[in-house]
């Protein structure tokens, strides 16, 4: 007997049907699974195995033999448990076969619960795509699934409650589609807390009115992690694509919680032990790295001249692409990485050079060494250099500190909506994104700006990325100021945030 129950897998951030064939026949008992699985789906006839007799369903004394189709494809995870199970119950006439609008994906306890699998967002987006009307989940998956639009979700506990439900004996009900509701209030660290560096934290609001990466250089205790891990509380809530990207990266990587979409924006803050793949991603079955991970979010790496070589370089394509391949022996992989870099830096290795009250001990060769860590290339991907020097006293004895980070909010939403309405209809989201083709057109100046900007250029011997990478800035600057135009003062205050360029390398 022959019986065929759709599934889905996923390939990198995409969903991709998988057809589930069984048939049983005569012959020696045996269960045999072949389309390229992995060792987790051959270890799905155990689970498969145990599961029926366990449910109380009879097992066929019978040969098995379990196609996922395309057979060229790598099949991985226990996605595939449940389809299996149904298939061959279906093969043996003990359950109707499901018709070719439904499909089902879970992992199979040995007592027939269902458990949560990775990758369920992409693979129901690529059901919906796909023509598939009913999809079946386990229960802790089903308020991921049901975020995509246009299919109906299932959410079930057990196998039995699926095979119930295609038997017509009880009806499973649909999971619920909620309306996404972008979160406006901001529960995590508070820039009010914040005493002093104002020039930073206008850099800060600078940044993220713009989408621009910043680098915060002081001695330590300055306050540079404080200023960073506020930084998501400034961005603009996610919108409801930002936030269908940014879930479906962490459903593939197993790290979506419980409660659907995400409604806040990623903060990651890798060690400066951590490698190169584990940032870019990377495994035998490629999964998302740290980069990914921050997608529409923020990469903060503290100690930045401490991260490896290796680590740091591996970032300079997924700055300039907002995106990252993985390539492996079974494949590649494509993963979205459009994230915001702050990262954190002392200005020498003892952590004191310019220190108003410390002396530093580093000699000028090591503090060439040191900042030399960071090459050239890297630095010039980053917008803002920004210098943070120790809070006088008073300033700390304040009894309040400085704007709270809903005001800061406020503007920065207010710069995003006239870059939105600028870029409509060209893919741009905000100025960081603005591609250089389209500088000219944009980022007009007036003439004081135009005189400004070629001193500057032909005195500290900007590189056309870091020229480009200025306008972009300024172009964020003047919407701060709703101007039109980019001013002599808009651009004054850029090149000001270029602090390593102005002599901090030599």
């Amino acid at each position: 007997m022959f019986a065929r129950v759709m599934s889905f897998g996923v390939s990198g951030m995409d969903g991709y049907p998988v057809g589930v064939e069984v048939d049983t026949s005569g012959g020696l008992p045996q269960f045999a699974i072949v389309g390229l699985p992995d060792s987790a789906v051959k270890e799905s006839s155990e689970r498969v195995r145990s599961a029926v007799k366990n449910l109380k369903y009879p097992w066929p004394a019978s040969r098995i033999t379990v196609n996922l189709s395309p057979a060229d494809v790598r099949k991985t995870g226990p996605v595939y448990d449940l389809p299996i199970l149904l298939g061959i119950l279906a093969a043996e006439g003990t359950l109707p076969a499901p018709d070719a609008h439904q499909a089902f994906l879970g992992e199979l306890s040995l007592d027939g619960s269902l458990r949560p699998v990775s990758g369920v967002l992409p693979m129901t987006l690529a059901a919906a795509r796909h023509g598939i009307r009913e999809l079946f989940v386990p229960a802790e998956n089903a308020a991921e699934a049901a975020a995509a639009e246009g299919i109906t979700v299932y959410p079930a506990h057990t196998a039995r409650q699926v095979a119930a439900h295609l038997a017509g004996d009880t009806s499973l009900s649909p999971a619920r589609h909620e309306t996404y509701n972008a979160d406006q209030t901001w529960n995590g660290p508070d820039f009010a807390d914040v005493r002093g560096q104002e020039e930073a934290r206008r850099a800060l609001e600078v940044a993220a009115a713009g989408g621009h990466n910043i680098l915060l250089i002081g001695p330590p205790g300055t306050g540079k992690s404080m200023l960073a891990k506020r930084l998501p509380g400034i961005l603009p809530p996610l919108s409801y694509q930002e936030s269908l990207e940014t879930t479906a990266v962490y459903s593939v990587a197993g790290l979506l919680p419980e409660g659907g979409l995400l409604h806040q924006r990623p903060f990651r803050s890798p060690h400066h032990t951590t490698s190169a793949s584990a940032i870019s991603g990377g495994g035998s079955v490629p999964r998302p790295g740290e980069v990914s991970l921050a997608h529409n979010g923020v990469l903060f790496l503290d100690e930045l001249p401490e991260f490896s070589r290796e680590t740091l370089e591996a970032l300079r394509q997924p700055l300039e692409d907002r995106m990252v391949t993985v390539s492996r022996v079974h494949g590649s992989a494509v993963f979205p990485c459009r994230f915001m870099l702050a990262a954190a830096m002392n200005p020498c290795k003892c952590g004191y050079l310019g220190h108003p009250t410390r002396a530093c001990t580093c000699t000028p060769a090591m503090v060439e060494q040191y900042r030399h860590r960071i090459s050239g290339p890297l630095l010039d991907r980053i917008d803002l250099h920004i210098g943070v020097q120790p809070v006088e006293y008073s300033a700390l004895a304040a009894e309040h500190g400085g704007e709270c980070s809903a005001d800061i909010r406020a503007r920065v939403m207010e710069a995003r909506a006239l870059q939105l309405k600028r870029y409509e209809g060209t893919g741009v989201r905000c100025n960081a994104d603005l591609p250089s083709g389209m500088l000219r057109r944009y980022c007009r100046m007036d003439t004081g700006a135009e005189r400004l900007l070629r001193g500057a250029f032909e005195r500290m011997g900007y590189s056309a990325r870091a020229y480009d990478r200025i306008l972009r800035v300024a172009r964020t600057i003047a919407d701060l100021d709703h101007s039109k135009m980019i001013t002599a003062a808009h651009l004054s205050e850029v090149l000001q945030y270029r602090s390593l360029d102005r002599g901090g390398r030599r």
